[in-house]
């Protein structure tokens, strides 16, 4: 394994480049390929986009964290468990800034409690998980992979509301999903008071993709969602 430090603008992150990346991922079909693989695509794509004009993120970084960010759904279909797979995978190789990407993006805030799905894992995980958000700050890639998998289907980009509905309707709600929403949705407002436009404009076929149709056509568009969790 090749382990490389990419460095743009005097910081160093601990990241695969694209192209063991985007491997990672090929080499996840002999595993446990499904819908979440193309989800991984969607959310890369917006965080490159998003990217593309701010001026404070590396877009080949956004673009690649966004990749692997369920890189632990290769180990099978689970709730939880997937964070601190795709964490264990990527720190295994060194790669602690994408490992670092696997836990964070399920929480808009540094609350555990404010996810509503199971914890499928050994109780030591999930104190882990608790004990490491607490010790980090989040950056803006962080941040960046929270927002872009809130606005992100396997089948495109879609608003924030219905990716937010989709994952109670599958995984239920608790006292705090109100406090997750509103945390998700500051995120939205900070990235668009830096890029001076609303992050939908940077996004093509949100409203298609939304509602369900095909602007040319009208033709609804069949949305699967199975296996994929914020």
């Amino acid at each position: 394994m090749y382990l490389l430090g990419l460095q743009s603008k005097k910081i160093l992150m601990k990241i695969p480049n694209l192209q063991e990346a985007q491997k990672f991922l090929d080499d996840a079909q002999e595993y446990h390929s499904g819908s979440w693989m193309q989800h991984s695509i969607v959310v890369a794509e917006a965080a490159r986009a998003i990217a593309n004009v701010h001026p404070g993120i590396n877009p080949e970084f956004a673009y690649i964290l966004g990749l692997l960010h369920d890189i632990g759904r290769q180990e099978g279909i689970s709730c939880l468990r997937h964070i601190i797979d795709g964490y264990r995978f990527l720190h295994e190789r060194g790669f602690d800034d994408a490992a670092r990407i696997c836990l964070t993006h399920s929480f808009p805030t540094k609350d555990v409690k404010v996810v509503a799905g199971t914890w499928d894992c050994p109780r030591k995980d999930e104190y882990f998980t608790r004990e490491y958000l607490a010790q980090i700050s989040y950056t803006i890639y962080d941040k960046l992979i929270v927002l872009c998998d809130s606005i992100s289907l396997p089948s495109g980009f879609c608003l924030l509301e219905k990716r937010l509905l989709d994952v109670a309707l599958r995984y239920g709600v608790n006292e705090y999903t109100q406090h997750k929403w509103k945390a998700t949705f500051g995120l939205q407002r900070e990235f668009e008071a830096v890029l001076g436009q609303s992050i939908y404009h940077l996004l093509p076929g949100v409203v298609e993709n939304t509602f369900g149709f095909n602007s040319s056509s009208r033709q609804r568009i069949e949305v699967s969602t199975d296996n994929i969790i914020s």
